[in-house]
């Protein structure tokens, strides 16, 4: 009845999406209470950046994400607070350092195993983030941004032991050989996405999970129109 308000997230339940509600009123709430605590002598400088607002949504909404794992939190959002600030300091027009620096901070994040999206908000926020974060120099990217980053991970962590979510997230096990229909190979999986030339949010491994849960499910779903039809 209204398609706009569909859920755009496979998978995604009501249930779900109160958990993740509740989780970044808990995640932020704690990062910014802590970070507060430990950083109330660092003044001008933020005790909590605006990155932050979207690592939590991908950490308590999207857990399973390759992209919301704690080395990508923690990991992207530094390396990219550094790779503004570096590039601040190189390219004097704010225009182009601020494209400069998320194109940087996307390179680099990728060739690290850390690609998180709130990492390009650090990058741009290193670079216009005002004479405050420029005089603070590389210590920007560790106060605040490292310790917002740990302590969001660590809400992350101590949340999802009670939402019923695993973070980090591990892939379930395939089912055994013998319960597996003998096709599709994960090297399939393999051609199939390069065939795309998409990149998607899920790991190889929850995608070859699902595929073999869809292919059970599709046998037991003929097998039981099977019997049907015989009666």
């Amino acid at each position: 009845m209204f398609p706009l308000f569909r859920a755009i997230l496979a998978g995604a339940t009501l249930r779900d999406r109160l958990v993740a509600s509740a989780g970044g009123v808990a995640g932020i709430g704690i990062t910014a209470a802590a970070s507060f605590l430990l950083l109330k002598t660092a003044a001008p400088l933020p005790m909590i950046v605006a990155p932050m607002g979207a690592s939590a949504v991908l950490i308590f909404a999207v857990p399973a994400s390759p992209l919301a794992q704690p080395w990508p939190v923690i990991g992207g959002n530094i390396i990219s607070a550094l790779v503004g600030i570096t590039v601040a300091r190189l390219v004097p027009d704010v225009a182009l350092a601020a494209g400069v620096a998320v194109g940087a901070a996307i390179l680099v994040m990728s060739l690290l195993r850390c690609l998180h999206p709130p990492g390009g908000a650090a990058a741009l926020t290193a670079v216009i983030g005002g004479a405050e974060i420029a005089s603070a120099g590389y210590m920007f990217a560790l106060v605040p941004v490292g310790i917002n980053a740990i302590l969001l991970a660590m809400a992350g962590l101590l949340f999802h032991r009670f939402s019923g979510h695993s973070y980090p997230h591990r892939a379930d096990a395939l089912p055994k050989q013998a319960d597996r229909v003998p096709e599709p190979h994960p090297e399939d999986l393999d051609r199939a996405l390069a065939d795309l030339g998409e990149t998607f949010d899920i790991s190889r491994e929850d995608l070859a999970l699902l595929v073999a849960r869809v292919s059970h499910h599709a046998k037991v779903r003929a097998g039981r129109r099977g019997r049907v039809g015989a009666k």
